[in-house]
């Protein structure tokens, strides 16, 4: 079985706008099936496109399969059949040998900057950056199948 262990964290606004940065990637994003127990995902880049199955999470576990899928078959599954979608930017920075994923939100979730760190065991210690603000892992407000229906500018 597949597994994701990922932790979620609120961002530093001005740390982060101060902080040198790679180029950062344009996802579209969006949800075939939201459900608590499991979601049915499309993502789409300009060089890529995955179709991903996620099941319920338990602490900051859950099950994930991903598979990547022609770019022209993520346009019409989210053109056609997703019932949610969200727009965001994603920079990838190492940090201290770690992998963080940083996402800017767009349109009725802009303002919103969320990172996300995947570990080996929810108990695999790391350093956090400065630009690091709250933990917001076990609040499903911050779940991008729930931020794409219940979007930030709404809080």
């Amino acid at each position: 079985m597949a597994l994701e262990i990922e932790r979620k964290y609120l961002i530093h606004h001005d740390k982060w706008h101060n902080f040198s940065k790679p180029e950062g990637q344009l996802y579209r994003q969006g949800y075939i099936l939201k459900d608590p127990n499991k979601t049915i995902r499309v993502r789409l880049t300009d060089t890529t496109a995955y179709l991903t199955i996620k099941g319920a999470s338990v602490g900051a576990t859950r099950t994930e399969f991903e598979y990547e899928i022609p770019k022209e078959e993520a346009v019409e599954l989210l053109d056609n059949f997703a019932v949610s979608e969200l727009s965001k930017v994603r920079y990838k920075i190492m940090y201290m040998n770690k992998l963080w994923e940083v996402d800017v939100f767009m349109g009725d979730n802009d303002g919103l900057i969320v990172a996300e760190i995947e570990l080996l065991s929810e108990e695999e210690s790391f350093e956090l950056p400065e630009w690091i603000s709250i933990e917001v892992t076990g609040d499903n407000r911050y779940y991008n199948s729930n931020l794409s229906a219940h979007p930030f500018k709404n809080w």
